[in-house]
């Protein structure tokens, strides 16, 4: 109610969605402060909360109930409102003074921690808050990505042959993923065995509109039969349809994948990057803003990268060679995994975290 009101279905004038702001941050901001003396919290931990407003009376609440009881707080903060083009864009005066107070928070009682180095510049930029960057990191030490009987069935459940040469895009299907960027790349890879799974479903899709652009695409290069949308066999975790068929994990489609697709033009960080690095799968790159190059590109990663979602020969040559190449996907993998338990494993987190709560 409240998100509709302040952003997308605006009322003619705003004093009743005001005073539902106050009133019901007011109720949070209570029930948050008997919890925390029930239950002798000592610190908070706010998951981006405190950064964007997605839930505007919950990040009051937080501001509020902080300025009253001077607990810590630690702020995790993924993404914040000027990152989001026109989605947090109000008619408002009284609300954009809300969001500048609230989002991200201001105390001195908070720490903030960011994901990627180019929030750190910007907190710093914007508000002169010093915040120490903790990248997304996986747990390296558990096996993940691993073939075993269940999953070895995922392929000819899809439709596609074991013997074929399977891409996979693990993401949701939303413009900023550049998927169709994966689809030109099945066209030029002149191998009828090569494939492309797309793993994530489309609610995310603004009316299906991307959707509908890449079914085009696969229509206008004659793709049909190289192009699986597999987000009912493939979820998070291990099932059963109502049909009683198998639902696959994203472990089973990193376990099936030659290679991964990860074209995204925008990210926050990148987790399908490193549970592609975790699975021991090669990964086709794009050298996706504002964090790739910076915080996981420059580290020695051994990827095929490319510029503004453009295949240049020398890529898709490197591509071919790599899928076609046990031997060297072998070589590719375990020095991707090694480093990447050296940067974003829990050890690495466990170091952030002991000195983020000193």
């Amino acid at each position: 109610w409240e998100q509709n009101r302040a952003f997308y279905f605006p009322p003619d004038e705003p004093s009743e969605l005001l005073e539902h702001l106050h009133r019901v941050s007011d109720g949070f901001a209570i029930r948050m402060f008997k919890w925390i003396m029930q239950n002798n919290i000592e610190v908070l931990l706010v998951e981006n909360a405190s950064a964007l407003p997605a839930h505007l009376t919950m990040g009051m609440a937080i501001k509020k109930m902080v300025e009253h009881t001077c607990i810590p707080i630690i702020c995790h903060d993924h993404d914040f409102h000027w990152e989001r083009g026109d989605r947090y864009k109000t008619p408002f005066p009284e609300v954009d003074k809300i969001i500048a107070e609230t989002f991200p928070l201001q105390n001195q009682h908070a720490k903030h921690a960011v994901i990627n180095s180019y929030c750190k510049r910007e907190l710093k930029k914007r508000y002169g808050i010093n915040a120490i960057m903790i990248p997304n990191v996986m747990n390296f030490d558990k096996p993940y990505g691993v073939r075993d009987n269940y999953n070895k069935t995922l392929l000819p459940s899809i439709g596609f042959e074991n013997t074929s040469i399977p891409l996979f895009q693990i993401t949701r299907i939303v413009k900023r993923k550049g998927i169709e960027t994966a689809l030109e790349l099945l066209h030029l890879l002149n191998d009828k065995k090569v494939k492309l799974v797309i793993t994530g479903s489309a609610k995310d899709d603004n009316r299906k509109g991307y959707y509908k652009e890449l079914i085009e695409i696969i229509d206008n290069r004659k793709l049909t039969d190289r192009v699986v949308f597999a987000e009912r066999r493939i979820l998070n975790t291990r099932g059963k349809t109502v049909k009683g068929e198998k639902i696959f994990s994203l472990s089973d489609a990193y376990a099936n994948a030659t290679a991964c697709t990860y074209f995204s033009q925008y990210e926050g960080f990148g987790n399908a990057f490193i549970e592609t690095i975790l699975s021991k799968t090669p990964i086709l790159v794009n050298n996706y803003k504002p964090v790739y190059w910076e915080d996981i590109g420059s580290k020695g990663f051994k990827t095929v990268m490319i510029e503004d979602n453009v295949l240049t020969d020398k890529a898709i040559s490197e591509i071919d060679k790599i899928i076609h190449d046990k031997k060297l996907q072998k070589e590719i993998v375990e020095h991707n995994f090694n480093l990447g338990k050296l940067l974003f494993s829990y050890d690495v987190l466990r170091e952030k975290l002991e000195y983020i709560f000193n």
